[in-house]
């Protein structure tokens, strides 16, 4: 038994030791991989692609806000137009830093000018509630309109609803959304 459990301590401090070894022009042996760590060195080093911006979104959830922030700057710079829906999303809500309407329209404007759906519907909310711009009801709806067009579910439930934004966003959230002025 004891002779098992030393082998053992002998196989993870030699594996240990392999995945720090550099293989000279091979490069690392048993570099880290699938980690938050890998994922913020790549972004750091400039490297996007849809599973690592997707990443964001498990780091969100895990509440490391200002990390998920720095992944999706970096994304949306990139143009990946998800990642400037949670710019915008932790601009609205003060995630990882101050609540910023104004930050959070001007992420959704970007997404919605890429031509992303989810973009037009957000920013057609804003529009149309005044929130981070000056409220455009008719181009608020055009978007949404347009997102309907897409395919968007919450669009078309929207567009159905002849635009009651209480079907989007329950009377719980009028406090937030209603004019500062």
């Amino acid at each position: 038994m004891r002779l098992a459990i030393l082998a053992a301590s002998l196989l993870l401090s030699a594996t240990a030791a392999l995945s720090q070894t550099d293989a000279g022009a091979g490069g690392t042996l048993n570099p880290e991989e699938l980690t938050l760590n890998r994922v913020m060195k790549d972004v750091a080093e400039g490297r996007t692609s849809m599973t690592i911006c997707a990443t964001g979104y498990y780091i969100t959830k895990s509440g490391r806000h200002e990390m998920a922030r720095e992944l999706f700057e970096r994304c949306a710079a990139a143009g990946w137009t998800g990642a400037m829906t949670w710019m915008s999303q932790l601009d609205d809500n003060g995630l990882g830093g101050v609540e910023d309407p104004d930050a959070a329209a001007e992420w959704d404007r970007r997404a919605a000018e890429a031509g992303d759906p989810v973009g037009k519907l957000n920013y057609g909310l804003d529009l149309m509630r005044g929130r981070g711009v000056v409220e455009n009801r008719a181009l608020g709806r055009q978007l949404v309109d347009e997102a309907a067009e897409s395919g968007l579910p919450t669009a078309r439930r929207l567009k159905g609803a002849g635009y009651d934004l209480d079907v989007v966003t329950p009377d719980a959230d009028n406090w937030k959304y209603a004019p500062a002025f």
